[in-house]
């Protein structure tokens, strides 16, 4: 009778692991794993790009050990079995299994989904593929870099991308069991794995690995798998920034901002027409200097707010003299807010080129991302980026995603590397300063790859980033060449607006002219006549 539950659901199978993980206490020898560490990849991030997550040569670990198409590597697999045994200190591979059949609960816990094995299969499927992962990193095992294992013929690109894919991983504890059984004591199998795994990083990770920067891991124990030790390895750790809201405790009313906008509008008309001091430009500077002007000016802004003219153009005089400054104020900026998004909230290189900002490479990996405003430099990690470095970056993602507890610090960085690359002029110009290291074939497909990985699932700030971030929209909204640029686009360019302004401003000049005639007496323009 088929279950209803899976079609492949075994209810005994099922009640017998479920008594024997409540009666059976799990032996803590080898360290601790997290509960969970192997898991689904999420379906927003599956949906973008499958054969990202999809291993397509080699499988390992249950997820996609019964797909058809994996089967012809079963036979390497099992040569590397063989191998293995031979390092064993007068034990048979059967040994290795019984070994792992006690740690059968321990290994159903790293997994996310429920595993569809009896005991003794899952405990020959680990054994063999550990092997088969062990024979292959014996490749990067050499710290003169010198290939050290029979398997180097076989190294292979898919496969590379395969061992890092999130469902494909198995747990590092599982490996450890094994070297143990060919080496004296454990910490002589810690030491080769840890040069297995630092091998393999630096051959994967598309940064530089500098060794005094890398976080200290005393311990192999402390890793969970292939996967989580390079993103320990190129993402640094953070904790979680508490939440924080702050008062306006400037208590300023609408009236007081408003007469505020005037004064600050007063100082950056004279800031710019103080340099320019001939012909027709004295006569204005005039006109704004005078006492009927002022006397204008001197009614709050809520008021002349509401007589014609003013009403139209409080917009665009706001936008074009207040736009950064209002941004500057905001309790919280909506860049550091919005994850969510498809794409953050950030010019491109190529604008951020052209409105002054410098682009220069720095050594580490993502906690060397800084922006200074004083030079107008924005520094970011040299990166390289070969066929392998999609998958590597995706898979990083959504391990993070589903894993970490923290700010999603690789994934904005991702986003942020998302919204200053749009074109492959955007490439050729980070590429030209060296950080960007294009191995593909060309900066069009850089780009591609950059603005395929704008997908986030869940919101996160991460300080450092987000103030990177806004410190650049700020550097970038105050450059007047963009003000009056983006000025010219939203009140010029489109046609009613254009004539709305115009108007305006026709309108404001007869106020004007009008407030001079009431205010300077008619007899000191015009004779007055005596009548007799």
């Amino acid at each position: 009778m088929s279950s209803q539950f899976h079609p492949k659901f075994d209810e005994l199978q099922w009640v017998i692991q479920i008594r024997r993980t409540l009666e059976e206490e799990i032996d803590q020898d080898y360290g601790e794993v997290p509960a969970v560490c192997i898991f689904n990849v999420p379906k927003a991030l599956l949906a973008t790009h499958p054969d990202s997550y999809t291993p397509q040569q080699v499988s390992l670990g249950p997820y996609h050990y019964c797909r058809p198409e994996l089967f012809e590597m079963e036979r390497c697999k099992l040569a590397a079995a063989k191998t293995i045994q031979k390092h064993f200190q007068s034990l048979k591979f059967q040994n290795l299994v019984d070994q792992l059949i006690k740690f059968e609960p321990r290994i159903r816990a790293c997994y996310h989904k429920y595993l569809h094995f009896n005991g003794e299969t899952l405990a020959w499927m680990m054994a063999i593929d550990a092997s088969f992962l062990l024979e292959f990193l014996q490749i990067y095992a050499s710290k003169e870099g010198r290939v050290s294992s029979r398997m180097s013929h076989f190294v292979d690109n898919a496969i590379l991308r395969d061992m890092v894919m999130l469902e494909n991983q198995i747990p590092l504890f599982v490996l450890r069991k094994i070297l143990e059984f060919q080496f004296s004591s454990l910490d002589s199998a810690d030491d080769t794995l840890f040069s297995m795994l630092m091998g393999l990083c630096k051959e994967l990770s598309p940064f530089n690995l500098i060794m005094e920067d890398l976080p200290k891991i005393q311990l192999v124990s402390e890793i969970a798998h292939l996967l989580d030790f390079l993103y320990h390895m190129i993402v640094p750790k953070m904790e979680e920034p508490s939440e924080i809201f702050e008062l306006d405790v400037h208590g300023k009313d609408k009236s007081s901002a408003d007469s505020n906008y005037v004064e600050k509008l007063l100082h950056e008309i004279s800031k710019l027409l103080s340099k320019l001091n001939r012909g027709p430009i004295r006569v204005v500077k005039e006109v704004i200097i005078s006492r009927a002007v002022k006397f204008i000016l001197k009614f709050p802004l809520t008021i002349l707010s509401n007589l014609p003219g003013f009403a139209i153009l409080k917009q665009p005089v706001e936008y074009l003299f207040f736009f950064q400054n209002k941004e500057e104020h905001k309790p919280e900026n909506d860049i550091s807010r919005s994850p969510l998004v498809e794409e953050i909230t950030i010019p491109s290189v190529s604008d951020l080129w052209k409105s002054g900002v410098r682009f220069l490479p720095t050594k580490g990996s993502i906690s060397a991302v800084a922006f200074d405003i004083k030079t107008s430099t924005f520094y970011l990690p040299t990166i390289a980026l070969d066929v392998n470095t999609e998958v590597v970056l995706r898979n990083l993602v959504a391990y993070e995603a589903s894993n970490a507890s923290g700010p999603l610090v690789f994934t904005r960085y991702t986003e942020l590397m998302n919204g200053i690359i749009d074109t492959e002029e955007d490439v050729k110009k980070l590429r030209e300063k060296g950080i960007i290291l294009n191995r593909l074939k060309s900066d069009g497909e850089v780009a591609n790859l950059w603005n395929g990985m704008s997908k986030s699932i869940r919101l996160t700030k991460v300080p450092f980033l987000d103030k990177v971030i806004e410190d650049v929209n700020r550097y970038y909204s105050g450059r007047w060449r963009v003000k009056v640029g983006k000025f010219l686009k939203l009140y010029v360019f489109e046609p009613w607006q254009f004539l709305t302004l115009l108007a305006a401003i026709l309108l404001l000049l007869l106020m004007t002219l009008q407030a001079f005639c009431s205010i300077y007496s008619s007899t000191r323009i015009l004779p007055v006549k005596t009548t007799q």
